[in-house]
């Protein structure tokens, strides 16, 4: 499990499929309301207390982004309180599942990434961005839509791997290699 502060107010929180297979957990356990479930969640609030100093009481919303092959991404951000007189023990969890996808995957070489770029023009996808930061390529995905985000995440996972780093990281220390509609751009300049 993997922990960054986003916001004051918002924590990132990477789980891979062993951490929650550690715990007796599945991704789909999340939809029921288990025991398991809800203490696996108040361990990531007390490990986010104790390493960014945020205290969780009140109200929180909760966005899981599956990451299929490897894992999921959730992001927790505490809802500002208008009572005053909320119980300090009392959490509320509002859990959503978010539509519209943002995926990082950093890659090694950048053969993978021209490979990948194939491979998702095939299935139709033709947009994303490039970036460049500490001898790695990372291809960020956002706005993508449900119909497409299985098979996309699917390929992507494929050839790299979900990164552990945020996209406003690698926007402020790494280079933009290509802007918008990167898997076009590849396929353009890299053909059979």
């Amino acid at each position: 499990m993997r922990l960054e502060r986003l916001t004051y107010n918002k924590i990132k929180i990477f789980l891979t499929t062993d951490d929650l297979s550690d715990r007796g957990l599945t991704k789909e356990d999340i939809w029921k309301d288990s025991l398991k479930w809800h203490q696996l969640f108040h361990e990531m609030l007390e490990e986010a207390n104790e390493e960014f100093g945020v205290d969780f009481h009140g109200s929180v919303a909760v966005e899981i982004f599956s990451i299929q092959a490897t894992g999921m991404i959730m992001i927790v951000t505490i809802e500002d309180q208008e009572e005053e007189n909320l119980n300090d023990s009392f959490l509320e969890m509002h859990v959503s599942f978010n539509g519209r996808e943002e995926l990082l995957f950093v890659f090694h070489d950048f053969e993978d990434i021209i490979q990948l770029a194939r491979r998702l023009q095939s299935v139709g996808y033709l947009d994303g961005s490039i970036y460049f930061l500490n001898e790695k390529y990372y291809f960020y995905i956002n706005n993508i839509q449900d119909d497409s985000i299985a098979s996309v995440t699917a390929i992507l996972s494929e050839f790299g791997q979900c990164s552990f780093l945020s996209i406003h990281f690698i926007e402020e220390y790494g280079k933009k290699i290509i802007d918008h509609h990167a898997v076009h751009v590849i396929t353009h300049y890299f053909q059979n």
